[in-house]
């Protein structure tokens, strides 16, 4: 057998050894996920925790069986996913934008620099109230709730992958008489495009925090809202019934996240 037969014999087998633990991977997780949920069910049954308290996977879908029955659950549905679609946005939009013209100004940088760890460490929802007044109690205040919680962590983020590209790809553009364009374009955009995806999946998961803070502080719709709702109303069942939406929804948009990290890894191979 020739050497580059041998290679291509070894390069699918490590490839095969890949999809195999892909799969057993994704069967474990599926697995554990069927073993809490049955434990869960079990433990509410044989009485070892108050199914009026904790309710159970089986009220849970029941309760949601008949909201998507009647075509109830469906408002509420649009308007978080609406909501956090454009929080999300918006986040990491203008997150990325300012991360840029902070990268390309040394001494901006430093000036705002102490101000973007005290914006990440502020409890946004501490500035519910006041967002109320200014913006309004609706859909708007909700969105820039999102919008705190997401554009800090963006700007922090992609600015951190920016200052982690090798320092001599950079002087050596330079070297050549590069703009700082240039250097964007063609040497840290394409080396922290790992940095800026990971800070894509972060941001689902704080958009989706931003909009459900915000149903809980001014919201007459939502999935935020049917868990305050049930919550007054001491109906658990449509408490856990619309968390376990929110997780489904939200390890959706995890997911076409990573869809986008594959193709654009894909493409960037070939």
């Amino acid at each position: 057998m020739s050497e580059s037969g041998s290679y291509s014999l070894e390069h699918r087998l490590y490839l095969q050894k890949i999809r195999r633990r892909s799969r057993f991977v994704l069967g474990m997780q599926i697995l554990l996920l069927f073993v809490l949920l049955g434990l869960w069910e079990l433990a509410a049954r044989l009485g070892w925790i108050d199914p009026f308290i904790f309710s159970s996977p089986s009220r849970c879908l029941a309760v949601l069986g008949r909201m998507f029955a009647d075509g109830s659950i469906w408002p509420h549905i649009g308007r978080t996913m609406l909501e956090t679609v454009i929080g999300f946005v918006l986040g990491t939009v203008l997150g990325f934008l300012v991360a840029v013209a902070l990268w390309c100004s040394d001494t901006a940088q430093r000036i705002f620099d102490p101000y973007l760890v005290v914006l990440n460490s502020l409890p946004k929802i501490a500035l519910g109230p006041v967002i109320i007044v200014w913006v309004g109690a609706g859909m708007g205040s909700i969105v820039v709730v999102t919008l705190l919680i997401s554009i800090v962590v963006t700007i922090i983020g992609v600015l951190n992958g920016f200052q982690e590209v090798e320092a001599e790809k950079i002087l050596l553009l330079r070297t050549f008489g590069a703009n700082r364009w240039q250097i964007l374009s063609r040497v840290i955009l394409p080396a922290s495009l790992p940095t800026t995806i990971s800070v894509l999946k972060i941001n689902v998961g704080m958009s989706w925090v931003g909009v459900i803070v915000g149903e809980y502080l001014c919201s007459k719709a939502g999935l935020g809202y049917l868990i305050i709702y049930g919550g007054q109303v001491f109906k658990m069942d449509l408490v856990m019934g619309s968390v376990l939406l929110l997780c489904v929804l939200a390890a959706a948009m995890y997911y076409l996240v990573a869809l986008l990290e594959k193709g654009i890894g894909r493409r960037l191979d070939d």
